[in-house]
């Protein structure tokens, strides 16, 4: 699996990470989705140099300009709610992108263990397309091969592109045991410890109650 941490370079990306985690800042609700969205837009520019392009010609009011163009668009997947920041930000950059979304949640034991529980999915075929899969927080990585045999349901993606802000070293290492090595991860951050309730430290908390507000 190729990794890659937009975080350790030096860019206007760590600003926006740094005013998600912090806590005098996040609690701005519209500023919290806004700073995930413009993660995601900068992150969606970083993907799109790995796609395939050819020549096509485009008219100007002046002449023609032949120009380098992707040969096709990505499908675009989340996980509800907490993704949904994120996703529009790939989705402002890849605007005619299909979208796959698929609603799942903890579903909490008594003895503190969790599963993994899918309600809903409406998904175009993904057979031989390029996927890209995200969600603000790579925790335990359950959640994220979870999601992504659930889609195979739809087709086996040619390319599978996961997409997460902050990540923790045991979710990475969880999600590269369980999915195919082709895979490529996209990251903010990686942090070092995950809580027994599956929380990243220091992490930013909750990312869906951050963007829309508490749940019952």
């Amino acid at each position: 699996m190729e990794i890659i941490n937009l975080g350790k370079d030096n860019s206007i990306f760590n600003q926006f990470l740094s005013e998600i985690r912090n806590v005098n800042v996040q609690n701005d609700r519209m500023r919290f989705r806004r700073n995930c969205e413009r993660m995601g837009e900068i992150i969606a520019y970083e993907i799109s140099k790995t796609f395939d392009y050819q020549p096509k010609a485009i008219t100007t009011p002046l002449g023609t300009s032949n120009m380098n163009l992707a040969v096709e668009q990505p499908v675009l997947s989340t996980i509800l709610r907490a993704g949904l920041t994120l996703h529009q930000g790939l989705l402002n950059y890849f605007d005619n992108a299909d979208n796959s979304l698929v609603s799942a949640y903890r579903k909490h034991e008594d003895d503190g263990s969790f599963v993994i529980e899918a309600e809903y999915m409406a998904s175009p075929s993904l057979e031989n397309r390029i996927v890209i899969l995200s969600d603000p927080m790579l925790a335990s990585g359950a959640s994220m091969v979870e999601i992504y045999k659930l889609l195979l349901e739809k087709g086996t993606p040619k390319k599978l592109h996961i997409v997460a802000l902050i990540a923790s070293k045991q979710g990475i290492e969880f999600i590269k045991r369980n999915l195919p090595e082709s895979v490529t991860l996209w990251v903010g951050a990686i942090d070092d410890e995950l809580t027994a309730e599956s929380y990243i430290v220091p992490g930013l908390g909750d990312a869906g109650d951050l963007a829309y507000g508490t749940k019952e």
